[in-house]
């Protein structure tokens, strides 16, 4: 147990220790940090002085175990004030971190660090008012965005050595006095400012936006926060390695051959990061995918590289041709282009030979216990874990010639993973035709053993993991070290869940195999394919995946957040157009005395002043209103038509009153007929309604969420099983609604507003059905009753 007073010295809080204490690794850094400080003739007080004793917390939790050997020079340089800032201190880690193995050159060391170089509270000031002076004009009008400031002035070369809460504290100092703003707090995000706007001769008090709540999360050592754009966060929010210095990352071993290995990576690449996203093809892809395609994809992007589109093809039978297909279609539709697509089976024969001198090192053994024995954590060792190498390499030929049954044999890797899995299956025998290879082989190499050496094989410089992977690192470089193989990194982040969903790919198949769902496409699954059908534009999912940010921590959200980010988007791409969901027939008797155009242009994005795209609607002496829009007696708040209130046409100018009705047997209004008047200052109604003339008929498909509970997976939550969950109202159909002409042309997808009513996108059952078929994308906004 770490000495408590130890840390106390370092002016740690007893919470605070406790918690160093459940952390092993760190508490004895801790320990020998202060051990060593003491040891460096600091004073004899009972506490480390103010100005270092943060610096020692700092490079206790940001040391790696490759530079330990450094550990006495840095607490010397920390001690004697040669390192003063949290900057230089980065600095000099980064810099022995490039250089591991290598002897030390002291004086380039102190160059890089900043040694000895101070910057005064004058420069840092001088510094701050030239850049604000620069922005002053966007400044006092309000139009800017203090953290790109502060971002601006922070990254200013002329003071990299400066103290960052000096430099933050003049740059607050300085912004208000140029602001006139009473509190820096007024300048953030989500805080009412008391600016005052005119508008149409009133003065009125204008309030920001209410704040997005944002996943400050880490990865690495780095904070990541809500950004607008995936390009963005992994531009300016992501600090992973440099390509060819993985060695500068946690965990990541350096043998004598490694440096070279490294050099002969960075040529074949180009100095390029190199990423891959490497789905399995045996089902569609879901939401939870689309974070990985974007951060795999996005950041090779925003760094100048490539992608590849790897598909792990080790499981021949539970992969078809059209899940192929499917994903490389939905990785496009996300806009991203594969820089290769290639397979795990391309490389077959490689991993085949690369077992081979496994077995031949003694590191991997052919095994004859069952599925059942091996499963499991506190398993009993193999038996046959020391056979003979001779016996090993006779034994894995007769298992690749097919001389086992299937269970029969696996061969297995001589390690123990994080979680404590003893000696991981690289192959086993399955007598499954597969998908590309045919019958060439009837061993197959499982995930664990093929993911990080098709890594190595393709020069991967980023390992872009979802969590669940964290616990195979070390399997990860073990196998590549053991191959004395050019060696990725891995980086982990979490998966991307959503409630009132499952994502399974057999879960989903039982949906569909009890007819709840279609198919993998139905819209109201969370599968990528589904999202598609329903008009979720792959922009909008793209935009939700980087406001969730990046963590490290399991990240689950609600449909609602989707929802958000499709209408945002929406809202700007979608054109506004007329559309009666539930028809009443409304003829208007006095049509011909009107003299009312036949046709009407009508705005594609009315409330956008910048944009003149429009599109023609028919107009005529019988149109179609929506029932709702119509009662015989009107209540307290009714603002349409009733038999004693008129009402308007959007965008015709016209005023209808209720003339009579024609009801069938059972009281429901058939049809109505009005009187038309021009619109006057004297008869403007109290509100205006769409409306549709000479339509087409079309079908609308109105979707609510699959399932009643946030985690129908859950068996305390939903005892029967997910299936006893489902929504049996998750679907409603409309026949004959009434939408404009022009939309026969609509295109597959297409998405459109229904004023009044929601978003909606063009259904592939359309052309089947030879009409018009529409799918509810979004409500306009969120309903109510979902919270």
């Amino acid at each position: 147990m770490t000495n408590s007073a130890e840390l106390s010295w370092l002016g740690i809080t007893p919470e605070r220790i406790n918690e160093i204490q459940r952390n092993k690794k760190l508490s004895e850094v801790l320990t020998k940090v202060v051990k060593l400080a003491k040891s460096l003739n600091c004073p004899s007080s009972d506490k480390a002085e103010q100005p270092y004793k943060g610096l020692l917390n700092f490079l206790a939790s940001k040391i790696k175990p490759q530079i330990n050997e450094h550990l006495n020079l840095l607490v010397k340089y920390i001690v004697e004030d040669k390192l003063r800032q949290e900057s230089q201190l980065n600095s000099a880690l980064e810099y022995l971190l490039k250089h591991v193995g290598e002897p030390l050159n002291e004086k380039e060391w102190n160059d890089q660090c900043g040694v000895g170089i101070t910057v005064t509270h004058d420069e840092i000031d001088d510094v701050i008012k030239e850049i604000l002076e620069k922005y002053r004009e966007e400044i006092l009008k309000k139009e800017f965005s203090k953290n790109r400031l502060l971002g601006e002035v922070t990254t200013d070369p002329r003071l990299k050595w400066a103290a960052g809460s000096v430099v933050r504290s003049l740059f607050e100092a300085r912004l208000i006095h140029l602001t006139g703003v009473k509190s820096i707090e007024e300048l953030k995000p989500g805080k009412k400012q008391d600016v005052l706007t005119e508008k149409k001769g009133k003065t009125i008090k204008a309030e920001a936006p209410k704040s997005k709540k944002t996943a400050d999360v880490t990865v690495g050592n780095d904070a990541i926060t809500d950004v607008d754009s995936i390009e963005e966060l992994l531009r300016t929010r992501t600090h992973f390695h440099k390509v060819g210095e993985n060695y500068t990352t946690e965990g990541y071993i350096m043998h004598p051959w490694t440096k070279d290995l490294l050099k002969k990576h960075v040529e074949v690449v180009g100095g390029k990061v190199h990423t891959r996203f490497p789905p399995e093809p045996n089902g569609v892809l879901h939401i939870g995918h689309a974070k990985a395609v974007n951060i795999n994809f996005c950041y090779a992007k925003v760094n100048g590289g490539n992608c590849y589109l790897r598909f792990d093809d080790t499981n021949p039978e539970k992969e078809e041709e059209k899940f192929f297909t499917a994903i490389e279609d939905v990785v496009r539709w996300l806009k991203y282009n594969p820089y290769k697509i290639t397979h795990s089976s391309d490389y077959f024969q490689q991993l085949y030979l690369w077992a081979i001198q496994l077995i031949k090192d003694e590191l991997a053994y052919v095994c004859h216990q069952k599925v059942e024995e091996m499963r499991g954590f506190n398993v009993e060792a193999s038996p046959w874990r020391d056979r003979p190498i001779q016996e090993n390499l006779e034994l894995f030929e007769m298992m690749r010639l097919g001389l086992f049954d299937e269970g029969e044999a696996t061969l297995r890797l001589k390690l123990i993973l994080e979680e404590g899995k003893v000696d991981p299956v690289a192959y086993r025998v399955k007598y499954v035709s597969h998908h590309r290879t045919k019958d060439d082989w009837c061993i197959y190499p499982t995930y664990d053993y093929t993911h990080c050496l098709c890594d190595s094989i393709e020069n991967i410089t980023h390992s872009l993991c979802t969590k669940e992977f964290q616990s195979r690192r070390s399997s990860y470089y073990w196998l590549c070290n053991a191959l004395k193989i050019y060696c990725p990194v891995q980086w982990e982040y979490s998966r991307l869940n959503v409630y009132y969903s499952v994502i399974s790919k057999r879960k989903i198949l039982k949906l569909i195999q009890n007819r709840i769902v279609r198919d993998y496409d139905d819209p109201r699954l969370f599968t990528l394919t589904g999202l598609r059908r329903r008009g979720i534009p792959s922009e909008a999912i793209n935009n939700f995946v980087a406001k969730l940010g990046l963590t490290v921590a399991q990240t689950a959200v609600d449909p609602i957040m989707l929802d958000a980010s499709v209408r945002d988007y929406l809202n700007i791409h979608a054109s506004r157009t007329m559309a009666v969901l539930e028809p009443l027939k409304v003829v208007i008797d006095n049509f011909n005395e009107l003299n009312l155009p036949t046709s009407v242009n009508v705005l594609d994005f009315p409330t956008d002043t910048t944009r003149s795209e429009e599109h023609t609607v028919a107009f005529d002496g019988t149109i179609y209103i929506e029932q709702s829009d119509f009662r015989l007696i009107g209540e307290k708040g009714f603002r349409r038509m009733t038999v004693d209130q008129s009402v308007g046409l959007k965008y015709i100018g016209l005023v209808l009153k209720f003339v009579t009705g024609t009801e069938d047997d059972k009281g429901n209004i058939l049809e109505i007929i009005v009187r038309g008047e021009c619109l006057t200052a004297e008869n403007k109604p109290k509100a205006f309604i769409h409306w549709v003339a000479k339509p087409l008929f079309a079908e609308i498909r109105l979707y609510e969420r699959l399932f009643m509970h946030k985690n129908p997976e859950d068996p305390e939550e939903v005892p029967n099983g997910f299936l006893s969950d489902c929504n049996p109202n998750s679907l409603s159909v409309i026949h004959n609604c009434a939408v404009d002409q022009y939309l026969a042309d609509a295109k597959l997808y297409q998405s459109f507003q229904f004023e009044r009513t929601g978003y909606f996108a063009v259904d592939p059952d359309s052309k089947e059905k030879g009409c018009l078929v529409f799918n509810r994308t979004v409500l306009l906004k969120e309903d109510a009753g979902k919270n």
